[in-house]
């Protein structure tokens, strides 16, 4: 340890560079560990909810969205080995006059207390003996008290489409927690006041003892009808564990790249570092200090920095957790766990292992200039002007040439368990491969421009044409920084056009038409569309219907969309060819559709509509950036002829001649009173929907900006040291008659010339990673395509004005060696 002042000393002589390694570091470290503890949190409490509300149920039965026949209650209550079920009708309303929703549950106290006893309502103070079975009284958990101010006994009136129901508030959920916004009432009231009767939502099960729910499971889903499907209780979290893991570890992938880039300024900061000191190293080598030990110290350097990043990066991302918990409840900003307050927890193995990746990064950044001082002879380190001499050569064009092609191999890798690692793998070889390859293309930067122009300019071309590896060092951050900003932007820019588009294609009407905010649960009834359909100014109507479909165990529920829809579906955002035609109903499949289940267009498929199997054919493949787990759109009047189910949820409504939007908007508010009907204009739809987009890649945003603002402090702090490290060769020019200001100069191109390297290097590798993102990793994570759109005007303007940036920093971090005296600078070579 008495070498430690020589060389962990170093980091504080050289607090610039250092500081911005760390804040790389930092940053990095702080993303990933916020995305993970914010998910964390969020999947604990989500589990923490439907474990509350599968109680000791060892199966459940689940069907679609609109539920299933409450006969089956009775069929599987008396199977012999079934000991309990608990029948549950669930409902999502939202009160009067509010927006948010809370889930509310229709249930068999009696049957409740034996299976799922943390539901069992309780009846406030002084309340009546039998209030849990009267028909106006709701029990809430304390979540919905504090969100929507309740008290004991007041009335609220609840809302479900065109149904609206006054209740009374008569107790508490005691066991349910105060994270989860969940009311409970009798199942019978529940059936009769919401438009339920003779159906059910799920049937939780509690098995004899001794019997295993693995072994009956096949056995209960042999008498249930088609799409009504019997799983575990802890099937429902595995489900939401998936839809949200994909956003999540795309973050984190994010945050592992700013992570990289911090492993690339570690090592600009150790490059310039060993050249500045090689003749300290050298010293110490002639005295005695190995080969071995010399290395050791200087990759303690990087880990050091890398130690205290991943130390103050983790501290951080438990902060930034905090505050996403606050502002956004959890949901990661894309909706996943919209409703939850979950609480933020301390995970010690996940903080070590965020402060070692960390670690990891600071080593890595210095490996490879510490084996470089280590390798250096004594002798030749200690000549003058050996200090110019920097690492890197002419690159590594062989093994970066090999790893871009290896990118292009693993960019074909299928994805594992649902994520795109083949497409994480390329991203990373095409960045390592573009580093490998910097001082190659520094070296064709040099040749190509013309060696003409006043001497700064010329001096500055010939030291990019003679010394390629400055670039590496003062370039490599750049490069990483501009790919990722690129990437991202040309990725965001891609999916925002192409979601645009999406939204003008399929909202042609004038005016639309929803049965409130809870969708899923209300609807409007015949009677509705009729009078919706003749109100004056309305021209024609076209009513949408929406369900979901159980295709299998395990799998999240695939949505169905009851629509007019013509043969050829032009009216369609297609992707790919179409097969009209075929035997049976017709129905247009999503792109998730297609990827989960292999569905394929001209294929014959059965779908369970109305508790049986309906074999129909695959028209088309459709482009659906709302639903990740798939959906289904078939003609509604195939559906109502199917199905009988005379319901629909939306209207899409088509103006007659002359009428006005405003005024047909009023008149059917005015026609469903104080029922929950929304009425809006295709603009306003839109501008909501890129809203949300924008705040989905908020994040993104943040870390493109914080990346390049790193990247451009890297080289200001390279040229600082490289300015120092060649205070002898500014003396020399000084004495062959070159102003201070032509100097000035020539480091002004040197900049440019070097940060114009990594901008054009960066440019290039974004465009690639960009391409890898769109085709492989969005495709593989979330089953959607777009259309390339890339913002030139940006990127151009953005490469322009980064490289003028490093032009002015690369001056400004010259001046200081400038003022030294150029007599004195000389004498060090005497």
């Amino acid at each position: 340890m008495k070498l430690a002042p020589v060389f962990l000393g170093s980091l504080a002589r050289r607090r610039v560079a250092t500081l911005f390694s760390l804040m790389a570091i930092v940053l990095g470290v702080a993303l990933g560990m916020a995305v993970q503890a914010v998910h964390e949190a969020a999947l604990s409490e989500f589990g923490r909810g439907l474990r509350s509300l599968a109680g000791q149920a060892d199966l459940q039965v689940v069907g679609p969205r609109g539920g299933f026949d409450e006969g089956l209650y009775a069929q599987l209550a008396a199977r012999p080995e079934v000991a309990d079920a608990s029948p549950v009708v669930e409902v999502e309303v939202k009160l009067a006059g509010r927006e948010d929703t809370l889930t509310l549950l229709g249930v068999d106290v009696f049957a409740l207390a034996r299976v799922t006893p943390l539901l069992l309502p309780r009846a406030d103070e002084g309340g009546e003996r039998f209030a849990v079975l009267a028909d106006d009284g709701i029990f809430v958990s304390a979540a919905v008290r504090q969100a929507f101010g309740l008290k004991s006994g007041e009335a609220i009136r609840l809302q479900v489409g065109a149904t609206d129901v006054t209740l009374r508030v008569a107790g508490d959920l005691p066991a349910a927690g105060d994270a989860r916004r969940l009311a409970v009432m009798d199942i019978a009231a529940v059936q009769a006041r919401f438009g339920r009767l003779g159906r059910l939502t799920r049937i939780d099960l509690r098995l004899v003892d001794g019997v295993e729910p693995g072994a009956v499971r096949d056995v209960l889903q042999g008498v249930l009808p088609a799409g009504v499907l019997v799983e575990a209780p802890e099937a429902a979290e595995d489900q939401a564990a998936n839809l949200s893991r994909a956003y999540r570890v795309n973050l984190t992938m994010l945050a592992a790249m700013a992570l990289l880039t911090g492993g690339f300024l570690v090592f600009s900061a150790q490059a310039l570092s060993v050249v500045r000191r090689r003749t300290e190293f050298a010293f110490l080598r002639a005295i005695g200090l190995s080969r071995r030990t010399l290395f050791g110290w200087l990759v303690a350097e990087g880990a050091a920095v890398g130690l205290a990043g991943g130390l103050v990066g983790t501290a951080l991302g438990y902060g930034l957790a905090w505050g996403a918990l606050v502002l956004l409840g959890g949901d990661l900003g894309a909706g996943y766990f919209s409703g939850l307050t979950p609480q933020l927890q301390f995970q010690p193995g996940v903080s070590v292992a965020y402060v070692a990746l960390g670690m990891l990064a600071g080593v890595a950044g210095a490996w490879l200039p510490a084996r470089e001082a280590a390798t250096v002879s004594p002798a030749q380190a200690l000549k003058a002007g050996d200090e110019a001499a920097l690492l890197g050569g002419r690159g590594h064009p062989v093994c970066g040439a090999t790893l871009l092609a290896l990118s292009v191999a693993a960019c074909g890798i299928p994805p594992v368990d649902g994520l795109p690692l083949g497409g994480y793998l390329a991203v990373a070889c095409l960045l390592a491969g573009a580093v490998m390859l910097l001082p190659a293309v520094a070296s064709g930067v040099a040749w190509l421009l013309p060696a003409r122009g006043p001497v700064p300019a010329r001096l500055a071309l010939a030291r990019l044409g003679a010394a390629p590896g400055h670039a590496v060092v003062a370039a490599a951050g750049v490069l990483t920084s501009v790919a990722l900003a690129a990437a991202m932007a040309i990725m965001v820019a891609s999916f925002r056009d192409s979601v645009d588009q999406w939204l003008n294609q399929i909202l042609p009407a004038d005016l639309y038409l929803r049965a409130g905010k809870a969708s899923g649960s209300g609807y409007l009834d015949e009677d509705l569309q009729r009078r919706i359909a003749a109100t004056p100014g309305v021209g024609q109507v076209a009513f949408t219907r929406h369900e979901s479909l159980r295709l299998a165990a395990g799998q999240a529920p695939v949505a169905l969309i009851a629509r007019p829809v013509s043969k050829d579906g032009s009216e369609l955002p297609l992707a790919g060819r179409v097969h009209p035609g075929g035997e049976g109903p017709q129905v247009w499949i999503s792109e998730a559709m297609q990827d989960l289940y292999g569905w394929q267009p001209g294929q014959q498929v059965d779908l369970p509509l109305a508790g049986r199997r309906v074999a129909v054919h695959v028209a088309g493949v459709w482009r659906d950036y709302a639903r990740q787990t798939g959906a289904v759109m078939i003609d509604l009047g195939d559906y109502r002829r199917l199905t009988g189910d005379r319901l629909a949820n939306d209207a899409a409504i088509a103006l007659a001649p002359g009428a006005g939007a405003s005024q047909v908007a009023d008149a059917l508010t005015t026609m469903a009173g104080a029922r929950a009907l929304e009425v809006a204009r295709p603009g306003e739809i839109r501008a909501i929907s890129l809203r949300i987009f924008d705040r989905t890649f908020a994040v993104t945003y943040l870390l493109e900006a914080v990346a390049v603002a790193i990247g451009l402090a890297g080289v200001a702090a390279s040229f600082a040291a490289l300015a120092a490290a060649r205070r002898r060769e500014f003396g020399m020019l000084r004495h062959l008659g070159l102003t201070r200001r032509q100097i000035g100069w020539m480091l002004a191109q040197e900049g440019a010339l070097a940060a114009g390297v990594g901008v054009l290097g960066g440019l290039l590798t974004g465009g690639a990673i960009g391409l890898v993102l769109i085709e492989v990793v969005n495709r593989q994570s979330f089953h959607w395509s777009m259309d390339l759109h890339v913002p030139w005007g940006s990127l151009a303007l953005f490469g322009v004005g980064l490289i003028a940036l490093a032009a002015l920093a690369a001056v400004l971090a010259g001046r200081q060696a400038m003022r030294q005296d150029a007599v004195l600078a000389v004498r060090e070579d005497w």
